[in-house]
């Protein structure tokens, strides 16, 4: 008797093996793939050399275990920065700009860096500029330190056992168990802070944002010059990046 999955088309089952590879906490190995999409196991392995192929599927170094590969993250990013309601997008962080007068940015993980996936300039004429598509690091920015933290454990420690830690300011986080420390701090507390990190002189406040499932896949922050917005006066602004961020939730759960 035909099992389900042999009337499924081929294309949809490759769908459903980057699906489950996005979806996993850590990189899975060809049996616990089979095991999770109950398909025959030499089907398995030559459609996941066929994406690996196409670098949609990429496999550990010295590892039997397979990964989203960079074709697939960039594609997961443009479908982020180029989204029907892009538009809608910015026009909430443009509204949360408005009300607390600094710059603003729609930021979420991409390898080792973050990724800038929207931005609102304030209209100072003191202030840093980087456009969509720009990357910052992981452990020296407030954005990066939260989707680091906010990680399921086993990634998040493979993840900084990869990170340079290169030092950026007087500041900056350079010792792993410091790190670690900072880290659990910001999964307690729920944002996470750039205190002159990773540019000297500018301050940063992040939270996250949530999918239905309370995943935590990206952030939404605000920074600006200390001579403007020391850290305490930015952690004021904690309320109204929590609404924001809600919004921009709301947006990809419709």
């Amino acid at each position: 008797m035909p099992r389900k999955e042999d009337n499924v088309p081929a294309t949809l089952r490759a769908i459903g093996v980057l699906e489950a590879l996005v979806a996993a906490e850590r990189p899975p190995s060809l049996a616990e793939l089979t095991a999770t999409l109950r398909l025959p196991k030499p089907t398995l392995y030559r459609m996941l050399a066929m994406l690996e192929g196409a670098s949609l599927v990429a496999r550990e170094p010295g590892a039997r275990r397979y990964a989203p590969g960079p074709r697939l993250a960039a594609l997961g990013r443009a479908s982020m920065l180029n989204g029907g309601v892009r538009a809608e997008r910015h026009a909430i962080l443009a509204r949360l700009v408005d009300a607390i007068g600094e710059t603003c940015n729609f930021t979420m993980l991409d390898g080792d860096a973050v990724v800038y996936l929207d931005r609102v300039e304030a209209a100072w004429p003191l202030r840093m500029t980087l456009s969509s598509g720009s990357r910052v690091p992981l452990h020296c920015t407030a954005s990066g330190k939260l989707l680091l933290a906010m990680l399921p454990n086993a990634a998040r420690v493979r993840l900084i056992a990869h990170l340079a830690l290169s030092r950026y300011t007087d500041t900056t986080i350079t010792e792993p168990r410091r790190l670690a420390e900072e880290l659990a701090r910001i999964r307690a507390q729920k944002y996470a802070t750039d205190n002159e990190e990773f540019h000297a002189g500018l301050a940063c406040v992040a939270v996250p944002i949530a999918d239905a499932r309370r995943r935590v896949w990206a952030a939404v922050a605000v920074h600006a010059p200390v001579s403007r917005m020391p850290l305490a006066k930015a952690l004021e602004h904690l309320p109204g990046l929590r609404k924001a961020a809600d919004s921009l939730a709301e947006t990809f759960q419709r």
